[in-house]
């Protein structure tokens, strides 16, 4: 497939669809493997060595739903292929992806290290014209900075003949449904003020954009901040819920009442109004950190991104001081049943998950935990070790053996209708701490089982 350009300037004058990937995490494999379905040549390149070894052998480093069969359908089709040679994708591509991870500093602010490596990487390598895609989540104005990056390579190597450009295209990908939002993207924001790149993008992306118009042009820094604004939005939402279950709890009302009442307003509508344990994961926490940080930069006080993460972090305490309370403060020696460790269902991803902070609460007060998660075992064994105080089972039936009662962390659809008569016969103590409010209270009742869950009126 080829797309015809209008001869401007330096500018290449035709665009093959070849396509090179930076950074093969949740954003960077998915795309590669939508693309490569798609019919796109995509090239992945990561510095870890191992992580490569894997994906060339067939092995999904990350849980997502239907991943797995597209990386190995297409890579038994010879359209994706992984590497560790920054050169390889730069000569297979005339477009390239930067998909690489940008952790918080410890001021909360993004850290491009990663970002303006692989800027630099595609410079020294590159000898012909290049769209740089960045996918990843960068604050306002690191498009700036990656094209000053390439453009000094460019200089160093004395290849300023050498023509490139820098696009924001951010992600809008939930995990547990990445391959989904991917496929079908319900928006595809571009960001470019170059009337050639923005063909070269239309054209890219024209098999998502088939059904009706998803592609939204805007200037770089507008499609760099949209991603912020987004994630800061949602997290907004569900913390607002949470303020209001707390209060809900303190009045005697039931917040799932009060969301359906809500909800029912086309205004506000039901998604993201859940109330829970708060909000984890590897994007809105660090998004909503990184945001208050570049307001802060340009001398501007995020009023109210401040307080929805002080308010999330807070919430992350609400189980482990229910639990703390009904036990008189006195948790040391208990065992605590655990259903979830992932953040949320369809993910193995414990990022920021109030699991964490639950057991972490827990094994400071003296107490220990039984734990089960369909997927993110291997994952908490891996941030937490082996220990007589993190005992991972290989079902949900056999964490609550031995345990004093039974908290829910995850909404794991295996939990929404358990054996509630098993669970009263073997919990030392009758008592369910509901962090996601899967069970309606009056069927927990009737089981003779105490329930306490995210502002449904019972207090302790």
């Amino acid at each position: 497939m080829m797309l015809p350009l209008p001869a401007v300037g330096g500018y290449f004058k035709v665009f093959c669809m070849r396509i090179g990937i930076f950074g093969t995490g949740y954003v960077g494999l998915v795309q590669a493997a939508v693309l490569a379905e798609t019919g796109y040549s995509v090239l992945c390149v990561d510095v870890d060595a191992s992580k490569v070894a894997r994906l060339e052998a067939g092995e999904i480093p990350i849980y997502e739903p239907g991943l797995e069969g597209l990386v190995k359908h297409n890579r038994a089709e010879g359209r994706l292929k992984f590497t560790t040679q920054a050169a390889d994708a730069v000569k297979h591509a005339g477009i390239q992806y930067i998909a690489v991870g940008t952790p918080p500093d410890e001021d909360g602010s993004a850290d491009l290290k990663y970002v303006l490596a692989v800027a630099e990487s595609i410079a020294i390598h590159m000898e012909s014209h290049q769209i740089v895609i960045n996918k990843s989540t960068v604050p306002v104005g690191t498009g700036d900075k990656v094209r000053a990056k390439i453009a000094e390579t460019l200089k160093e190597r004395g290849r300023e003949d050498l023509t490139f450009d820098v696009v924001s295209n951010p992600e809008f990908l939930k995990e547990g449904s990445a391959v989904g939002d991917c496929m079908k993207p319900d928006r595809i924001v571009i960001g470019t003020n170059s009337r050639e790149t923005e063909a070269v993008m239309r054209e890219l992306y024209a098999p998502f954009n088939r059904n009706h118009e998803k592609i939204i042009v805007m200037d770089v820094r507008s499609a760099e901040m949209t991603k912020y604004a987004a994630n800061c939005m949602l997290a907004t939402r569900i913390t607002f819920m949470n303020e209001m279950a707390n209060l809900a709890e303190k009045l005697g009302a039931d917040i799932e009442q009060v969301r359906h009442g809500i909800g029912s307003d086309p205004r506000i509508g039901y998604h993201f109004i859940y109330p829970g344990i708060g909000y984890g994961g590897s994007c809105f926490p660090k998004d909503v950190r990184a945001l208050i940080q570049t307001a802060k930069a340009v001398g501007y006080e995020t009023t109210l991104l401040n307080a929805v993460e002080n308010r999330n972090n807070t919430q992350k305490t609400v189980l482990f001081n229910k639990l703390n309370a009904y036990f008189g403060g006195d948790l040391k020696g208990k065992v605590i049943a655990l259903w979830g460790l992932a953040f949320k269902p369809n993910t193995d991803d414990m990022r920021e998950a109030p699991s964490r902070v639950l057991m972490e609460a827990l094994w400071e007060a003296g107490a220990s935990v039984r734990a089960f998660d369909p997927e993110a075992m291997q994952e908490a064994e891996r941030v937490y070790g082996k220990s007589d105080r993190l005992t991972l089972v290989e079902n949900k039936e056999a964490a609550l053996e031995g345990a004093d009662a039974l908290a829910i962390v995850t909404e794991w659809k295996a939990f929404h209708a358990p054996d509630f008569a098993r669970i009263k016969n073997t919990l030392r103590e009758p008592a369910i701490f509901d962090g996601r409010n899967i069970y309606d209270p009056a069927v927990v009742a009737r089981h003779g089982i105490d329930y306490y869950a995210i502002g449904r009126g019972k207090t302790i």
